[in-house]
Parts: C-alpha cells; sequence; structure tokens
C-alpha cells in the first residue's frame, strides 16, 4: 500500500525536523556537511542526523542544494528504486568520512592525507560530469537536470574543492566547546565557538557557574 500525498507530507516535515537540529554555521557546505555529525571537541561524534536517504534529502532542502520539487522526485526515486538509493546513503557517508579527513586537519594547521585529496579528486570528476554551465551574472555549475541517487551529494563535493583551491584555508577552525568546523570571518580571527546561541552561551555559563564556586568557597 503507498502512502497518501498527506502522509508523505507529515514524513517529509519529520525528517526536516530532524536535520534542522544541526545548525548551518560552519560558513560553507562542504563543512555544514561535516557537522550534521555532533560531539564534543575531542573524540568520536555522539550525534548524526543523517540516518538514512530520506534524511540527506531533507538536508539538502534545509542548505539550499535542493528545491522542494526536486527533493519530491528523489523521494519517488528512492520508493521506487530503494537499492540504488541505499548505495547512494552509504557514497554519502563515506564521503563525509573522507572530507572529515580533508578539512579537520587543516583546521589544526595540518595537511590533509593524499588518499582523501585523491578520492575528492575522482568525486569531483564524477560530480562535474553530471553538472551543466549555466548563466547568471556569470557560469556556475548546475545539478538542476540531475536525476540520479548521488544528486545530493555532488554540489558538496564541489564545494570542498572551491574551498580548498580558492578559501582562505587559514580560516578554518574547530569549534572550542563541540566538533563543528567553521570558517572564521570575524576581523580578528579571534572567533571561537561554532555559535554564540550553543557553544558560546554554555561556556559562558560554565564560567559563571565556577566563579560562583569559588566566591562560595571564600
Amino acid at each position: 500500500m503507498f502512502p497518501s500525498p498527506g502522509q508523505l507530507v507529515k514524513s517529509a516535515l519529520m525528517e526536516t525536523a530532524g536535520v534542522t537540529r544541526m545548525r548551518l554555521v560552519g560558513g560553507d557546505l562542504a563543512l555544514d556537511f561535516l557537522n550534521t555529525r555532533a560531539g564534543p571537541p575531542v573524540g568520536p561524534p555522539d550525534d548524526d542526523v543523517l540516518t538514512g536517504y530520506a534524511e540527506l534529502i531533507s538536508w539538502s532542502v534545509y542548505a539550499g542544494t535542493l528545491a522542494e520539487t526536486q527533493a519530491a522526485a528523489l523521494r519517488r526515486l528512492s520508493r521506487d528504486s530503494p537499492d540504488s538509493t541505499r548505495t547512494a546513503f552509504a557514497q554519502a557517508l563515506r564521503t563525509r568520512d573522507y572530507l572529515d579527513e580533508v578539512f579537520r586537519p587543516l583546521a589544526a594547521g595540518e595537511d590533509p592525507g593524499v588518499a582523501a585529496l585523491t578520492r575528492l579528486r575522482d568525486d569531483e570528476a564524477d560530480a562535474l560530469a553530471h553538472a551543466q554551465l549555466v548563466r547568471g551574472k556569470t557560469f556556475a555549475w548546475s545539478w538542476r537536470d540531475d536525476h540520479t541517487p548521488a544528486r545530493p551529494l555532488r554540489p558538496v563535493v564541489h564545494a570542498a574543492v572551491q574551498l580548498l583551491t580558492t578559501g582562505a584555508l587559514d580560516r578554518i577552525k574547530r569549534c572550542a566547546g563541540c566538533r563543528f568546523l567553521f570558517i572564521d570571518e570575524s576581523k580578528n580571527r579571534s572567533r571561537r565557538w561554532c555559535s554564540m546561541e550553543d557553544c558560546g552561551t554554555a561556556a559562558k555559563i560554565r564560567r559563571y557557574v565556577e566563579v560562583r564556586r569559588i566566591r562560595t568557597k571564600r
């Protein structure tokens, strides 16, 4: 039995509510994709919003790389061809792993490994093979006519290459309160937190509690 349109809308809303738990604070699509996993600054992640292909689609809508009409087409594809979308989702997780191996070392002032860069190069070649150059004020790559299961991943891969080749690599930083990566766009490069509303506020509260504790002991 196929779900009704109302059920599909409700399901999509639930998926979107899940992925929006992770704020888009990276300043770059590739870093925001890495930030779909959360956790402490050191150690393994303890939260992940990408739990399936449906969530990958919803995250892409949330991040602005998929229109709702494109997302609906991919959801239909997922129902009609579940094996292909499972493969695409597994590919997305592998891509996130090697992008982590690229950008986390850069945030620590180190160079990424050759293997991760090679995989990124190969995936960029595949991404561009599915893209078209379209004109706006300038020409840009577009995947609007790409209807394959890996469509959500291709703008992420391209953004990663763009960041590596044209970005300010010394501005890629790690949050002091969690594992998120971000581009520090502050004038004096003093940003420490992924978000003042989250980790920044939590740090202020911890400092306040510690000061109160010390004063109480005196």
